[in-house]
């Protein structure tokens, strides 16, 4: 098995593992077990725990925000349709809540690259909402009500939350007009 094939596989049973159980419940060796990668093999791709949870919330941000542009994309562009996009992502069976939220809060002050990648995603996310709307005001209460919405779909089991995101933001955009 080559590096690149190594590499892919480790990251998939990571995500999987990390996202369902929690990244410090998660040994290497689960996950080298689930991804059928030999124990050599995984610190050559990943020398060190950190640089694997780094590599998968790198990974998973690309996929979500690429996951979230399409589908706001496909509505014209209304900013409204990302709370649309939220609640499908929280009736997904084995929703728990944001991956990067979720680390941060299992490590405390994560590692340099671990938060720098947590940052990444915030600051992403953020940048994209204020794409979407010309007030960068508006688009930062955008961010916020994405960001309440998801916390509390994961604590209340919730998804009905996006609605209720998504209508706080029709009003914040309502009164921009």
């Amino acid at each position: 098995m080559d590096s690149t094939e190594a590499t892919h596989r480790l990251l998939e049973a990571a995500e999987e593992l990390f996202y369902a159980h929690g990244v410090q419940a998660v040994g290497m060796d689960a996950v080298r077990e689930r991804s059928g990668v030999s124990l050599k093999r995984l610190y050559q791709c990943f020398p060190a725990k950190t640089d694997l949870v780094e590599a998968y919330l790198l990974r998973r941000d690309e996929r979500w925000r690429a996951s979230l542009r399409e589908f706001v994309h496909a509505r014209g562009g209304d900013p409204l349709a990302v709370f649309d996009w939220l609640a499908g992502w929280f009736a997904e069976p084995g929703f728990r809540g944001c991956a990067f939220v979720n680390s941060f809060g299992e490590f405390g002050e994560p590692a340099p690259g671990i938060a720098a990648a947590i940052r990444k995603h915030k600051d992403e996310v953020r940048a994209y909402l204020r794409g979407l709307v010309p007030d960068q005001g508006v688009a930062d209460q955008l961010f916020s009500l994405v960001e309440g919405a998801t916390v509390l779909a994961a604590i209340t089991g919730d998804p009905g939350e996006a609605k209720t995101a998504r209508e706080a933001a029709k009003v914040l955009l309502d009164a921009q007009k």
